[in-house]
């Protein structure tokens, strides 16, 4: 490999770190406005990407997603249930089962704060090919 190229990727390494800081500190600062902490939303993102898969996030699988004990993932989920932003359902095929759903102002808090980001992501994968992505 030549030199442009290793600096090439030196400089691709370096930018998507700086990336990894800047979407910390935008998450950090949609922790703050809505008084939570970075478990919280890594929490409220776990639940929204099983939502997205079609699927319904246990207690026991959130803890798995964001690395909890199962006294810690209780606490955390009677947080977020406590201000509103997740909701415990039953399983209406085995009421045993519990799953947990974002409610709707969680979801419209995550959009308002997120969504000019997601926007700007996708106007800036347009300008790729499906194979250089």
């Amino acid at each position: 490999m030549d030199d442009d190229a290793t600096r090439a990727r030196q400089e691709i390494g370096l930018l998507l770190r700086r990336l990894n800081v800047e979407l910390d500190a935008v998450g950090q600062r949609f922790a703050d406005v809505h008084g939570l902490n970075r478990t919280d939303v890594r929490a409220l993102v776990a639940i929204m990407d099983a939502a997205r898969r079609g699927e319904a996030l246990t207690a026991g699988r959130l803890g798995e997603a964001v690395n909890l004990r199962s006294a810690s993932v209780t606490a955390l989920v009677d947080r977020l249930e406590k201000v509103g932003h997740v909701r415990r359902v039953r399983d209406p095929e085995d009421r045993r089962r519990v799953g947990l759903e974002m409610s709707e102002s969680a979801m419209v808090a995550g959009a308002e704060h997120f969504g000019g980001l997601a926007r700007d992501l996708t106007a800036a994968m347009d300008g790729y090919t499906d194979e250089e992505l």
